[in-house]
């Protein structure tokens, strides 16, 4: 995991809550620690504890980020992507229909083309999809045409081959079903246009067929690939950067002598695409303050994500280069648990720097109130539509922040998780969700809030990469 307690100062993290948390839900925390404790200030009943700075509630730190990605200078232009790379994007234009739908008269059965009333005299050769225009039919014909293949002209109706049988003469009747029930076998008549798709019968060359900001799905993909298009016109990716701080990361094996493995590293990454961005590299910096510098200031992506560094300790470098910069801070803490210690930052006319706490779930928690807002914005995704969800058990909660909690959901309800500790990723590893807690928490039966992680509903092809 990515730790940071060795380096985080007292308002990096409140460890100490979350232990007593999992003590109340029956989950000891790995450790000696000592449940008869003295609690410490801020666990106590009354007045939040000073703070060093002006933190941001939940809700307003995610607007302040959503607002961040709109453009203050000149616009990304918008790309032509081949349709093989547009999954996921958004159309940064209208698509409309280079073509009729279909773009000629078509069948829309397999069976017969027949003119006129039966009984009908078959052809020989038979009309299939991909050839060009038939032959013509006349009154008292029939020819065999498959799904899809272009009408003869003069066909009156298409009879499918289920409702069609040819005598020992080689000529074709209908065996159509009754039209109501109780009419009688043999009472209905084939219908003039009976299974003929019409030409434009979906649209006309020049209809729009999608509005600007449509985001681009597999169906968007096929009606675009139907309508003519080679390449679309879409929002580009939002490109991110992600370094990794910490001189106590391993990349491989297991934790030893003061060492833990980075988690974040392998994580963020496949997050930030599933939130739609175009990942352009992940670098390890160490606790190296000027490497740290150096990398923000000439980075070319747009948005900047670190992780670690972000509290008061002697290590925690991000604030002091961000000042060295002369960065704007949006968001510098966010009243929430875990992770307060986020930040958001401006650090050019369109570039943005979102600073993670080093702990994994806390990192989890400011991914998803700084870095999704911001990344939706610039991609011009549409914002999901908030939704509740009755909690199963009570949520314990934080006495004066928000806090988020892996939960799973179990028929209409929301089960809470147990390891819901900042360095802990057990839950969220099987979470489908977290659930948006009040100050003070909520008690079974309660209505919370719930985001949503990308790939809980339909498995990790939604991550559109």
């Amino acid at each position: 995991m990515t730790a940071r307690s060795v380096h985080d100062g007292p308002d990096a993290e409140d460890l100490d809550i979350e232990e007593v948390l999992a003590l109340v839900n029956g989950n000891p925390p790995a450790g000696d620690h000592d449940p008869a404790r003295r609690p410490r200030p801020e666990e106590r009943p009354g007045p939040p504890p000073a703070e060093r700075h002006r933190t941001t509630p939940w809700p307003e730190a995610r607007a302040v980020a959503a607002r961040a990605g709109r453009p203050r200078g000149a616009r990304r232009d918008p790309v032509s992507v081949p349709l093989d790379a547009a999954l996921g994007l958004t159309l940064a234009a209208p698509l409309a229909a280079l073509t009729d739908l279909p773009s000629f008269d078509t069948s829309a059965m397999d069976g017969w083309a027949v003119a006129g009333p039966g009984p009908w005299a078959v052809r020989e050769t038979g009309v299939l999809a991909g050839h060009g225009e038939p032959e013509r039919l006349t009154d008292g014909e029939a020819v065999r045409i498959a799904t899809g293949a272009r009408i003869p002209p003069d066909t009156t109706a298409v009879l499918r081959s289920e409702h069609g049988r040819t005598d020992d003469k080689g000529r074709l009747h209908a065996t159509l079903p009754p039209s109501r029930p109780g009419s009688g076998a043999g009472t209905s008549t084939l219908q003039h246009g009976q299974d003929i798709r019409p030409r434009g019968q979906e649209c006309r060359s020049g209809d729009q067929l999608l509005p600007l900001g449509t985001l681009v799905t597999p169906a968007v993909l096929g009606l675009a690939a139907a309508a003519g298009y080679d390449t679309l016109t879409a929002v580009a990716r939002p490109r991110v950067e992600v370094l990794i701080l910490g001189d106590e990361l391993l990349t491989e094996g297991l934790p030893h002598d003061g060492l833990i493995r980075d988690a974040l590293g392998p994580m963020l990454p496949h997050w930030l695409r599933a939130l739609g961005a175009e990942v352009t590299g992940v670098r390890r910096l160490g606790d190296d303050a000027e490497a740290l510098h150096k990398a923000v200031a000439y980075s070319e992506a747009d948005l900047i994500v670190t992780t670690g560094g972000t509290a008061s300790g002697p290590v925690d470098h991000v604030h002091p280069v961000l000042g060295h910069l002369k960065a704007e801070l949006l968001v510098d803490g966010v009243k929430v648990r875990p992770g307060h210690p986020m930040l958001l930052a401006r650090t050019k006319e369109n570039q943005h720097l979102v600073g993670l706490p080093g702990n994994p779930l806390a990192a989890v928690s400011g991914l998803l109130t700084l870095a999704e807002p911001l990344l939706r914005t610039l991609a011009a995704r549409p914002a999901p539509e908030p939704y509740t969800v009755p909690l199963r058990d009570a949520a314990h909660g934080h006495p004066y922040d928000t806090r988020l909690v892996p939960v799973v959901l179990r028929g209409d309800r929301a089960v809470p998780l147990h390891y819901n500790g900042p360095a802990m990723l057990r839950g969220i590893a099987a979470a489908d969700a977290l659930a948006v807690v009040p100050p003070g928490g909520a008690p079974a039966g309660a209505e919370a809030e719930l985001l949503d992680l990308p790939w809980a509903s339909s498995g990790i092809g939604v991550c559109f990469t």
